[in-house]
């Protein structure tokens, strides 16, 4: 023994130091975050309690606890989080994935056929897209949105993803929506019409924004939160243009706050969508809000 504490110590200080900051599930990102440092599983604490945290593994550590304590999300201190059973790049300049969305991407993948095109509006980190391209065979999809710093995370993922299924088609295009569709080689290959178009739209009310968990409010990308002062003003502009892009029995699916279902189902019947349905999440809260263009 040289000194160095031990795995299950340097655990322990770490739950009480994310404890003391008031962290929701200390003990859990204390334990992840001890695992991320040391390469080692869940198992680790249990079996090997006893094994010894070199010094710089504690440095490490510790200084990851300061950020966590911080507030800062566990995901952009591992940069990965899994959604759809897929791992996922993440950054500051991307929402975090979440369990919710996860509702939108499987019932889109219902009425999913091999060979679609799709179109994800604001894509950020693409796992919406991506994971649609990667449970389907022989589909198509192009990702918009207006930060070209969560664009380059999109396209990261991208490669990553397709290193395992390499027949995997996406492009990524820069713009405020459907305007992004004007330029581009991406834009061109599919003559602008799409069998899907899938968005989480940011739909937070701006002055609801400050009332957030500081990890939301003081590090996710506002960009990706506001949806003005209603929260609707997304769905109304991406509802309203989306016609134009779809092919006949081409279909629109949104990410919802669980209180926006029977405005964004309004919005969508005057811009002229039928066959409207809202879908609750696990938790029995409506998330999901389609419907179908017949042109």
């Amino acid at each position: 023994m040289n000194g160095n504490p031990i795995y299950k110590e340097i655990y322990g200080e770490g739950r009480e130091c994310l404890e003391a900051a008031g962290i929701l599930e200390a003990a859990l990102d204390a334990r992840l975050l001890l695992e991320f440092v040391c390469g080692t599983d869940r198992n680790t604490l249990l079996a090997h309690g006893d094994r010894e945290v070199s010094a710089e593994e504690c440095e490490r550590y510790r200084g990851l606890l300061e950020r966590r304590a911080a507030h800062v999300p566990l995901q952009y201190l591992t940069g990965e989080q899994d959604f759809m059973g897929l791992p996922f790049l993440v950054n500051q300049d991307v929402l975090v994935p979440r369990q919710d969305t996860e509702v939108l991407v499987e019932e889109v993948m219902k009425h999913l056929h091999d060979g679609m095109r799709i179109l994800d509006m604001c894509t950020g980190s693409g796992c919406i897209l991506l994971s649609l391209l990667h449970y389907s065979n022989r589909c198509k999809g192009v990702g918009v949105d207006l930060s070209e710093q969560a664009l380059a995370v999109a396209r990261e993922n991208y490669e990553r993803l397709r290193a395992a299924r390499p027949e995997m088609e996406a492009g990524f295009l820069e713009g405020d929506l459907f305007a992004a569709l004007a330029r581009g080689k991406t834009a061109e290959s599919f003559a602008n019409r799409f069998d899907m178009i899938v968005s989480n739209p940011p739909y937070i009310k701006t002055d609801v924004i400050d009332t957030l968990m500081p990890e939301v409010r003081e590090h996710e990308p506002m960009m990706a939160l506001d949806g003005g002062d209603d929260g609707l003003s997304f769905y109304r502009r991406i509802a309203a243009d989306a016609g134009a892009y779809l092919n006949g029995g081409g279909m629109l699916f949104f990410e919802i706050g669980c209180e926006q279902a029977e405005s964004v189902r309004e919005i969508m019947e005057e811009a002229g969508f039928r066959e409207i349905e809202v879908v609750k999440d696990f938790a029995g809260l409506d998330r999901v809000v389609y419907g179908s263009w017949f042109g």
